[in-house]
């Protein structure tokens, strides 16, 4: 089955369906990049999807491990490359400092968040610089 449905609405925006929710977001291109920049870019979403993929992991090793995760929240910076167009790099402040983790609890937590499908994808291809507050 399919995942997604997305259709070009004009003016470099789309709609972009979950099949299986019906959920719809829409996407728009940048303003460095011809668009209004109203919406997310696509490579806005890659780059919010790492942060993402990796804070539901962790919450995915806390759940089978036993382990409260109370708070978890990440900023996310996009930096663009040329030649060809491309996300060079993504920086993640994340912020997970209000957990009441011991030390071993926190580096294995993080260690399955930086294994999330997403970082498994982008392996290499993309320089990712992470600030990390921790318990």
């Amino acid at each position: 089955m399919a995942t997604s449905k997305v259709s070009y609405l004009g003016n470099l925006r789309t709609s972009c369906t979950h099949l299986a929710s019906g959920t719809t977001i829409f996407t728009d291109a940048p303003v460095d990049n011809h668009g209004k920049g109203e919406a997310f870019s696509p490579t806005d979403l890659m780059a919010t999807s790492y942060a993402t993929c990796m804070i539901t992991i962790m919450g995915i090793y806390c759940n089978s491990h036993n382990i409260e995760l109370k708070h978890a929240e990440a900023e996310v910076t996009k930096i663009m490359g040329e030649g060809p167009r491309r996300i060079a790099e993504i920086r993640i402040d994340l912020d997970l400092s209000q957990n009441n983790w011991t030390e071993v609890e926190a580096k294995k937590v993080l260690a399955a968040g930086r294994a999330c499908p997403v970082a498994q994808t982008l392996g290499d291809n993309v320089k990712m610089v992470f600030d990390i507050k921790m318990p």
